[in-house]
């Protein structure tokens, strides 16, 4: 009997597969807005108040808000601030109250109380320094910004002027230089004429920004000037400001529309020169002014990437009303006071808010965009409606007691000019007439009011300024109402007055 042979016996290796999870791709603005809508991570804006990235929360899943003022009296749903005050020495800056925050034990608990994973999240502030990166890190929450260092040297005016020269984008002209008298001044502004601009490195809404046309303007502010180690000196034009929000992202750089901005309003501000509001609307600048200004933030922020910034930033620009010529004024390398009005713009309602793509460049996600074709979109007339702010403050050399004060959200104007609180709103969104309006109150009842205190920000539809940048009749009407809801009595007025209670949390601006 024949037997075949044994087949030789054969080894296989058992195939083993591991199954990777991979996040789903991101292309374009549909499926970007479907990753925040699905998003898992935690994510805060902690700040003063949360008027800068107003309604964030309702494009991201899981963000909240972290305030050291409680603007909606306990009823918004994703702001969270601490009820009870922690021992801190008096505030100087927003840095400070963030870093406060960022101690105070309510605050602690609450992030450790929402960590997924074991993992805090990530955070976004409006303003923060080194000191602030490290609390942020010892509470595990990652920073959605450029280095405080790379903000820094980038927020300094002399060197915003030295990144425009790079990017070829012109200012007004100017020399930067050390002041160390009003004699010097001549000599090194010689080219410049006599009537001048000296701006220190830092500042805002007109704090340290000085007209000189003589030694008497120059003495009131030598020395403040001549404490800098370099100035910025411009010669005076007659000019109008405008502002305009962008992001730097891995795919080119976005641009929003350009706004009108509200620059010293003595009714608004006892800064001259000091910002206090913008206005966003189709015709506000004549076409070549637009395509001027988008071409100019567009090569600024690519600049700015080279430079290794990514995200949101906005640029102040000069328009010159004797010859149209438009000039960078200066660069904040943030979110910023107009960043409310930016993002809920109707390009921003169709597509997506710009504080959405600088988040994504902090999402450990990759995601392709078509920025020419969102440039393109948001340049056109029909993609911008017409809204405007005004940011209210105390005008008067006093200092007051508040003992009634309006409640945030809508508000509405009756024929004869009086208003009345219509509904609780945590943005502006749900405005819809011309005699409505959305009021966001910043100082409270108890506390103080004093030269250059923010009051509260009102947000309308339709222009704040006439063509000649005055304030309209309506916006005026509207200001009257509003501050005649605020009720308070003099420094030590009342015998019950709590005098150990610091004046206030900071005299500087609070968004």
């Amino acid at each position: 009997m024949t037997t075949s042979p044994k087949p030789k016996a054969t080894t296989r290796r058992a195939r083993t597969s591991v199954a990777v999870a991979t996040p789903p791709s991101v292309r374009g603005v549909s499926d970007l807005r479907r990753f925040f809508y699905r998003n898992e991570t935690p994510i805060y804006f902690i700040s003063a108040t949360n008027f800068n990235l107003l309604g964030a929360d309702e494009w991201i899943k899981g963000f909240k808000f972290i305030t050291y003022i409680e603007c909606f009296d306990g009823l918004h749903p994703n702001v969270m601030s601490p009820m009870q005050e922690e021992p801190h020495e008096e505030f100087q800056s927003i840095e400070d109250i963030n870093n406060y925050l960022l101690t105070h034990s309510e605050v602690r608990d609450f992030i450790n109380s929402r960590k997924i994973n074991g993992r805090a999240g990530k955070v976004l502030f409006l303003m923060f320094d080194e000191k602030t990166e490290r609390l942020a890190a010892r509470l595990g929450l990652e920073v959605m910004f450029p280095s405080a260092k790379m903000r820094t040297f980038m927020d300094n005016k002399v060197n915003t002027n030295r990144i425009a020269e790079k990017a070829g984008v012109p200012c007004v002209p100017y020399v930067l230089s050390r002041v160390r008298s009003y004699a010097h001044l001549g000599t090194v502004s010689a080219a410049l004429g006599t009537d001048l601009v000296v701006q220190t490195p830092f500042g805002d809404s007109g704090h340290t920004t000085f007209f000189i046309k003589n030694e008497a303007d120059y003495a009131k502010y030598a020395k403040e000037i001549e404490a800098e180690s370099e100035c910025k000196i411009m010669k005076r034009i007659n000019c109008r400001g405008a502002a305009m929000e962008a992001c730097v992202t891995r795919h080119g750089t976005l641009v929003a529309p350009l706004m009108t901005e509200l620059v010293g309003f003595k009714e608004l501000t006892p800064y001259k020169g000091g910002w206090c509001g913008n206005e966003i609307f189709a015709e506000a600048f004549t076409p070549a002014i637009r395509r001027k200004a988008r071409s100019f933030a567009r090569r600024f922020g690519d600049q700015l990437r080279q430079e290794g910034y990514k995200g949101y930033f906005e640029l102040d620009f000069l328009i010159d009303q004797d010859n149209g010529e438009i000039y960078l004024g200066e660069l904040n390398p943030r979110v910023t006071g107009a960043s409310s009005i930016t993002n809920h713009a109707v390009f921003a309602m169709s597509d997506a808010p710009l504080y959405l793509f600088h988040i994504m460049e902090w999402m450990d996600q990759p995601y392709d965009l078509s920025v020419n074709g969102l440039n393109r979109r948001w340049a056109k007339a029909e993609n911008i409606d017409s809204w405007g702010q005004m940011v209210i403050k105390h005008t008067e050399d006093d200092i007051r007691r508040v003992t009634e004060a309006p409640r945030s959200g809508i508000w509405r104007m009756r024929d004869d000019g009086s208003v009345y609180f219509w509904r609780m709103d945590t943005h502006r969104r749900y405005v819809e007439k011309e005699n409505e309006a959305f009021f966001l109150r910043i100082t409270r009842v108890g506390d103080w009011l004093y030269e250059g205190a923010d009051i509260g920000i009102l947000v309308m539809r339709g222009r704040m300024m006439t063509d000649d940048f005055q304030l309209t009749d309506r916006a005026k009407q509207w200001l009257t109402a509003m501050r005649g809801q605020y009720k308070s009595v003099a420094q030590g007025a009342r015998a019950d007055e709590d005098v150990s209670r610091p004046l206030e949390i900071g005299g500087f601006k609070m968004m």
